[in-house]
This record gives C-alpha cells, sequence and structure tokens, in this order.
C-alpha cells in the first residue's frame, strides 16, 4: 500500500527577513560571506534595524524542500517548531497555503519563533543570521512514530544538529525510519556547519542515512580532503546515493556503482537563498516516484534554477509545468 507521504521533512521553523545588502555591510557587522551564523535575540534585532528595507517569507532548510515537492505536484509533510505568536502563525499559514501538512502544534510559552536575517549581496549569495527561538525545543514528542511510517522518505536538515534536545530527536527518528521502512535523508545544510560537527555527521552518514545531500564544499568538507573527487569516491561507500550540487556545473548523483552527472539549468543568478533545498525537492520528487537517477537529478536543477531566478527561498513559478516543459524541450 503506497504511503501518505513521499517525503516527511523534519528541521527549523524560521520565517526569513531579505534583504539586498553591499559587502561593506557584511564587514561592518563581523559577517562572513556565505556563512550561516547562530545570533541571539538582541543580535538578531541590531542586524534587522540596520538592514535595508526588507522582504519576509516562511523559510528554514527542510521546509523550503518540502514546499517544493508540493510545489512539484507531490505530497509532503513538515514537523517544525514555532510559537503562538505572529511570526508562528505566518510560518504555520504560509506553509500550508502551498500544500504542505504541517504537524506540529504551536508552542504556547518559551522563546518567540524563530527568524533569519539574509542579506543579500551583488553576485547572489546569501549570508544568514539565524535566531534559533522555538526551534530549540524541538524534542521526540514532536515527532510520531505513526507519522515517519507514512512517510518513503524522512528527511532531515543538519542545521538541527546545533541543538542538543532536537539532535537526540533527530537520532531517535532515523531509527524509527530505519524500522519502519522509510529511507532516511539528509542535508549537510552548509560547510560551517560541517565544521562544528564533523565526525558526528560522518557516524551519522555511516550508520542512518540512505541518501546525502551536500554542495561541493560541504562533501569536502565532511571528508576533509582537497578534490572533489576523492570527497566522492569516499562518499560512494558510506551512503546508497550521495547527491551533490557543483554551482554552474550542475550536480552529481552517485551510488556505490554508478555516477550521473547532470547539467546545470541555464538562469540569471538573483539570490541563492535555497538553491540546495529546492534541489533536494526535485531529487526526491523523482526519487520517490520511481524515476531514474538522472532525471531525477534534472528535476533538481530545474527547481534550483527557478529559486535563485528570484529573491526568495519558496518557488514563485508553477514547479510542476516548469518541470514538464523543461523535460520536453
Amino acid at each position: 500500500m503506497a504511503k501518505k507521504y513521499q517525503v516527511l521533512g523534519v528541521g527549523n521553523a524560521i520565517v526569513d527577513v531579505i534583504a539586498r545588502v553591499d559587502d561593506s555591510f557584511l564587514e561592518e557587522h563581523g559577517s562572513e560571506k556565505g556563512s550561516m551564523m547562530l545570533v541571539d535575540s538582541a543580535q538578531s534585532a541590531n542586524i534587522y534595524n540596520s538592514m535595508p528595507p526588507t522582504e519576509e517569507h516562511s523559510g528554514g532548510s527542510a521546509a523550503n524542500t518540502m514546499a517544493g515537492i508540493a510545489g512539484l505536484g507531490g505530497s509532503a509533510a513538515f514537523v517544525g517548531k514555532v510559537k503562538a505568536d505572529q511570526l508562528g502563525s505566518i510560518f504555520r499559514h504560509d506553509i500550508k497555503a502551498v500544500g504542505v501538512e504541517f504537524l506540529s502544534a504551536p508552542a504556547v510559552d518559551g522563546p518567540a519563533t524563530a527568524n533569519c536575517m539574509i542579506l543579500v549581496t551583488p553576485d547572489g549569495q546569501r549570508t544568514m543570521h539565524t535566531f534559533l527561538g522555538a526551534c530549540v525545543n524541538l524534542s521526540t514528542d514532536d515527532i510520531s512514530v505513526r507519522d515517519i511510517a507514512e512517510a518513503d522518505v524522512v528527511y532531515f536538515e543538519g542545521y538541527l544538529w546545533d541543538m542538543p534536545q532536537a539532535k537526540k530527536a533527530f537520532v531517535e527518528a532515523m531509527e524509527i525510519a530505519y524500522e519502519e521502512g522509510s529511507q532516511v535523508a539528509l542535508t549537510l545544510s552548509d560547510s560551517f556547519c560541517v565544521g562544528r560537527f564533523r565526525e558526528e555527521f560522518l557516524d551519522l552518514t555511516k550508520k542512518h542515512v540512505d541518501i546525502l545531500f551536500a554542495n561541493e564544499d560541504e562533501i569536502k568538507a565532511l571528508y576533509k580532503v582537497e578534490t572533489f573527487d576523492e570527497a566522492l569516491s569516499l562518499v560512494r561507500k558510506d551512503v546508497a546515493i550521495a547527491a551533490i550540487t557543483r554551482s554552474e556545473k550542475g550536480c552529481v548523483i552517485a551510488t556505490e556503482d554508478h555516477v550521473v552527472t547532470v547539467a546545470a539549468e541555464p538562469t540569471q543568478v538573483v539570490d541563492t537563498t535555497g538553491a540546495g533545498d529546492l534541489f533536494a525537492a526535485g531529487f526526491l520528487f523523482g526519487h520517490t516516484r520511481g524515476y531514474s537517477l538522472k532525471k531525477s537529478g534534472k528535476i533538481g536543477c530545474i527547481a534550483a534554477a527557478e529559486i535563485i531566478s528570484h529573491v526568495g527561498a519558496r518557488p514563485i513559478e508553477d514547479l510542476a509545468a516548469l518541470v514538464k516543459k523543461k523535460l520536453n524541450d
């Protein structure tokens, strides 16, 4: 019998606040371009007060991926912690509006709903300052065995590993997925995240992960090697499928026996926020429908190209129609 969800995502429920800035703004705030920095509420407020006009979008890495799957016509659900406050209401509304089932009840006390100040420089790079807020209280109580059992794939974001309580929930959910016959997918999130938890991520990958998502810098950081080819040869021994993005070079999908390369889709780079998230959405949409590695990777590249062509990490085009057109071209 078919499962209810193609993919169940577990991650941080965050509202993104996005502004275009120049490199000097990053220097003034001690920000390393392309990084994700964790900040407290006071630091977040300070950055916000200095930012030029902003746009607000519901975000969070795994949540963006689930939104992408729904936009492609797939079935997706999401688990993530918000508070019963204004940003929490925005997040709940937005993710439900795109067709994702939101499985988490809002917290009535504790920290506010998380936000992420995203600074987009003229080269399209995004530098993120994240206040995790209510996300820090995600626990095993928020993840249902029944929901995991209803998913073909359970997808986790590496950013969750920053929080001890969420880390425990992360591992327990992966173990439940194995017991219930669901595949486990993990995105490494960013190279700075890998740097903080390299040994733990390696152990996690070898013991629990079926499908690993990473970009070129992240996979090299995970295996502490200088070249992409070295990293590729190592990851193929550790997971069933490695789906690795390489910016303008497209992507490489690898198993123990096969390596498939897919070219990037031509597009104008406006904002790279969410590129990896939407690539994962496209790949998982195809994979859970039984498509080939190459076709699934192609859908991932199409979805990623759409997201980097505009500001914000959620699609603005009809992804299902776009993919149908591109696959038929």
